[in-house]
């Protein structure tokens, strides 16, 4: 018996055209939400908060940044902002954080502060532990510190104390009144400095870190007097005036 034969069907064919005007649909939409996007305002530095800073104004720190509100947000990323900060001689660290949408924060950690002196103008200016002089006016002066005076602005020996006074407690930095440049042919680094318990030390830079114990023994069980701290430390208290007086009594009466 003869069976009917099975109709075969016709292999239905994909339209490949409708898939592909799907995708060119999908990306010109993609396209023009982005144009729109980056045209927005949302897409812009709103604010650009700054925090940490003490001598430096925030103009200078936002110029040094190079962003301002409208600028694109998309635009920069923070390592980039950090590297243009950090070549400000008085920003010892900068951290940049981005906060979508609009959001920028910085924050820098200036050298601190270990002296201050008077320029030419008679400006005050803050000395930091990297040797950079700054201008103490935007920061709270207070004068707990010591001046520096007689020095040469690109001083390297002033760069080097600087750095040595940065190790010093805030205790006994606090005490040191003035410090002078008193350099001689065994000593460039020589320098003179006076107390505000009343005492005139002669040390030099490089030794000035190893004299500090010795100097506040003396300072503390000693009368002001005159304190060399080189090769060899000596102690010469000052002479008073009345015995000064009490001493030409005395050959006056003798003679």
């Amino acid at each position: 018996m003869k069976q009917p034969m099975p109709v075969l069907r016709e292999p239905v064919i994909k339209r490949r055209g409708g898939r592909k005007l799907k995708i060119v649909l999908l990306l010109l939409f993609i396209v023009v939400l982005s144009v729109l996007f980056f045209n927005s305002s949302i897409s812009e530095v709103s604010s650009v908060n700054i925090e940490g800073e003490r001598f430096i104004s925030q103009d200078v720190i936002r110029k040094t940044a190079g962003i301002s509100a409208g600028d694109a947000f998309f635009g920069f990323t923070e390592s980039s902002i950090e590297k243009k900060l950090s070549t400000n001689p008085a920003i010892e660290h900068a951290e940049v954080t981005k906060k979508f949408p609009g959001d920028v924060r910085i924050h820098v950690q200036e050298y601190a502060a270990v002296a201050y002196e008077l320029s030419a103008k008679g400006e005050i200016m803050a000395i930091l532990s990297n040797g950079t002089s700054v201008s103490a006016t935007n920061g709270d002066f207070v004068v707990d510190k010591p001046l520096l005076s007689g020095w040469k602005q690109k001083d390297p020996v002033k760069t080097a104390l600087s750095k040595q006074l940065a190790a010093i407690t805030a205790q006994q930095l606090s005490d040191l009144s003035e410090i002078r440049p008193d350099p001689t042919k065994a000593y460039p680094d020589r320098i003179r400095i006076y107390t505000r318990t009343r005492f005139e030390v002669i040390t030099a830079v490089s030794v000035l870190a190893e004299k500090l114990e010795t100097l506040n023994a003396v300072t503390e069980t000693q009368e002001p007097g005159k304190v060399t701290m080189l090769l060899a430390d000596t102690y010469e208290p000052y002479i008073t005036d009345q015995a000064e007086n009490m001493e030409s009594i005395e050959k006056e009466s003798t003679q």
